[in-house]
């Protein structure tokens, strides 16, 4: 059956210095399971950098749901997430989430709406999850440089607790995963177009 969306033929190349590297070659495929590719992965991942790609290689609009809740707070995402206990602030987050009616979208979600199992069952029943995977390390360092992302984390608890707690959930739920470290973002993202292809192939 013909899907929402369908690509065909899509070849990307980079230039790496003298090196020209074809990231996707060739790749054909519908998504037909929904509207939506959802981008799942711990801050500092690269969901909305690697989403924003997603969506222009689709033609579909771009949402990031950390933006949508400080639209509806009118507060940066830190400042949201102080206001609140861990738990709070995850409920507020699944109501947005649930909430939103869209079609034809790749929406990069927060790293905390893996926690409800039926925000993650809902996502799921629209469209692929794929997985944005990166190395504890790497996010230590993309959180040091940029503190305020707006993370739901309890009192006491370390980043390194909370990133563990964090992986096992988004590799329950995923539909896919892709590498997204030592790549360029525009690699991730045709490599998440690569895996789909051969999931709906």
């Amino acid at each position: 059956m013909e899907g929402f969306v369908s690509l065909r033929n899509v070849t990307k190349r980079y230039k790496m210095g003298e090196v020209t590297i074809t990231a996707v070659d060739g790749v054909s495929f519908s998504i037909s399971q929904g509207e939506f590719c959802i981008i799942l992965g711990q801050s500092g991942a690269g969901k909305t950098t690697v989403g924003r790609l997603v969506a222009r290689l689709l033609g579909w609009a771009f949402v990031d749901s950390d933006h949508v809740i400080e639209a509806v707070f009118a507060a940066p995402l830190q400042r949201v997430a102080d206001a609140m206990s861990k738990d709070e602030f995850i409920d507020v987050e699944a109501e947005i989430v649930g909430a939103l009616r869209l079609c034809r979208t790749v929406i990069a979600t927060g790293g905390s709406v893996v926690y409800r199992p039926s925000t993650m069952e809902h996502l799921a029943s629209l469209g692929p999850v794929v997985y944005l995977d990166v190395p504890m390390k790497v996010v230590l360092e993309r959180i040091a440089r940029n503190p305020d992302r707006g993370l739901a984390i309890a009192p006491g608890q370390t980043i390194e607790e909370l990133f563990r707690e964090r992986e096992t959930l988004y590799r329950r739920y995923a539909t896919l995963s892709v590498e997204a470290f030592g790549v360029t973002p525009a690699e991730s993202a045709c490599r998440a177009l690569e895996k789909l292809a051969r999931l709906y192939a």
